[in-house]
């Protein structure tokens, strides 16, 4: 009973994660938000919270636009009066070497991952304040905690997201406001497919390890349950997460284990 009637604002809904994640909250009985860019992908998410057992709510919604953040918290504040969860998914990844990737595709990532969240939480922050308090989750990446083969710019825009909401975390004890930094391992969703090349295409392929990754309903629901007992960073996928520790705790091994990583 613990989401029943609450608000959730998730954006990056129409695939992936953000998905499962609007099924998921929708089916305790969430009042769940639904953004990102392509409203029929998010019609069809709609219709499956309605099968989930809550009807889904559709706000359109650019995270490179600052108008489009600034509308989408005016036309929210207006419709429900107040946001008790937010869920900060929408993103991109990225699969290119580091020196064949032009600095507009880093500036890109950047864009989407992190200004458009921080955008966005920054805009939601004085709603939740004055409505006594809320939940933020992010959802970063094992590659926020580590750098990875092809992975430049995506690694270091979640490693950012880190930085700010850690700070968050501590500028707004007082208010009520909670954060939860999530980090997915291999998950298996679309995020390869959609990643961007060096030339700013989409991959268009499904890396073969994401392919055998933690199914995506089973980390939606690991996440809820991560956010329910307010945990400040967790952890979530398969073997594949052991390579957080390897990094803290024996970075030589991580760096051979990464060097010698085929690229994908």
């Amino acid at each position: 009973m613990e989401y029943k009637d609450k608000i959730v604002w998730i954006t990056g809904a129409s695939s992936g994660i953000g998905e499962a994640l609007s099924v998921a909250f929708a089916s305790k009985g969430a009042r769940v938000i639904l953004s990102g860019r392509n409203e029929k992908e998010l019609e069809r998410v709609k219709a499956r919270c309605r099968e989930a057992g809550r009807e889904g709510f559709i706000c359109p919604l650019d995270l490179t636009s600052a108008e489009s953040i600034h509308k989408a918290v005016n036309v929210l504040a207006e419709q429900f009066g107040r946001i008790d969860y937010l869920v900060n998914n929408g993103g991109i990844s990225q699969r290119s070497l580091l020196i064949d990737t032009p600095v507009d595709i880093d500036r890109r990532i950047m864009e989407v991952n992190y200004f458009g969240a921080i955008t966005l939480t920054k805009a939601i922050l004085p709603l939740m304040v004055k409505g006594g308090g809320g939940h933020i989750t992010v959802i970063s990446s094992v590659v926020g905690k580590y750098g990875f083969p092809m992975r430049s710019a995506y690694s270091a825009s979640k490693h950012a997201l880190h930085g700010f909401f850690d700070t968050l975390r501590t500028d707004i004890t007082p208010s009520n406001i909670r954060v939860t930094i999530v980090c997915p391992g291999l998950i298996r969703t679309n995020v390869s497919i959609n990643a961007l090349e060096s030339d700013g295409r989409p991959h268009g392929v499904m890396d073969p390890r994401q392919d055998k990754g933690m199914d995506v309903d089973v980390c939606a629901s690991r996440i809820i349950r991560a956010v329910g007992r307010r945990k400040r960073e967790v952890y979530i996928g398969k073997i594949d997460i052991i390579l957080i520790y390897i990094r803290k705790w024996w970075p030589w091994l991580f760096f051979r284990i990464a060097g010698n990583v085929k690229p994908t």
